[in-house]
């Protein structure tokens, strides 16, 4: 993937366990549900439910202020290695670099203002805070409301507008709109898929892993 005047590359990057060290939304939910959350979450994994439907239901059953939460999420969330070194990277190449998460904006920007970013594209479920439940809502690049398939119908839009895409995840979410990608940086759960379903990948464990290898690419 060679970097030239008429290629644009993109880096699409998942956030929770990729990004993190850990899933933010499970970090909230095990605090913070009124409910059996991990039953939702087990009839997403057996592929009964979308990850649409599990995040949105599973939410609404949290029903405490957003500043608590955002306190939560600043105090115990923590950061994979290589984020401040992949973004100047790909500052310096030109990339765009956006993250598409099936996780909450408002927990995603609270933690990058915390880390003093704030110049990151940030595609994720819009919150609405209410004491009956946080009411999430995953929106498509055309502004009508999505149900399942958040993260590659931004991929395809995208691929739309003519980018080469790097794609950077953890998750199983992930495969679908990595599979449409030129190249595919994965770990944990993705790279066990992968692996299984013959996807070319790189493998990675730091943030500064990816940063070595693009400069390679490109």
């Amino acid at each position: 993937m060679q970097a030239n005047k008429r290629i644009k590359i993109l880096v699409q990057c998942d956030f929770d366990g990729t990004i993190t060290e850990e899933d933010v939304s499970f970090l909230i939910l095990d605090a913070f549900a009124d409910g059996n959350w991990r039953k939702l979450l087990e009839d997403y994994r057996e592929g009964r439910i979308s990850v649409g439907s599990f995040n949105t239901r599973a939410f609404n059953m949290v029903k405490v202020d957003k500043e608590k939460l955002q306190e939560f999420v600043k105090e115990k969330v923590r950061i994979r290695d290589g984020l401040p070194e992949l973004l100047e990277l790909c500052r310096s190449k030109g990339f765009r670099f956006v993250i598409v998460s099936n996780g909450l904006e408002f927990y995603i920007n609270t933690i990058l203002k915390t880390l003093g970013i704030d110049d990151i594209e940030v595609f994720a479920a819009k919150a609405v805070f209410d004491p009956s439940g946080i009411k999430a809502s995953y929106i498509g690049p055309d502004g009508s409301e999505l149900q399942d398939d958040f993260k590659e119908a931004y991929m395809r839009h995208f691929l739309g507008d003519n980018y080469s895409i790097i794609y950077i995840g953890n998750g199983a979410s992930d495969i679908p709109s990595a599979r449409l990608a030129n190249h595919i940086f994965a770990t944990d759960t993705m790279l066990a898929a992968c692996r299984q379903m013959n996807i070319e990948c790189t493998p990675f464990n730091s943030l500064n892993d990816i940063a070595e290898e693009i400069e390679l690419l490109t």
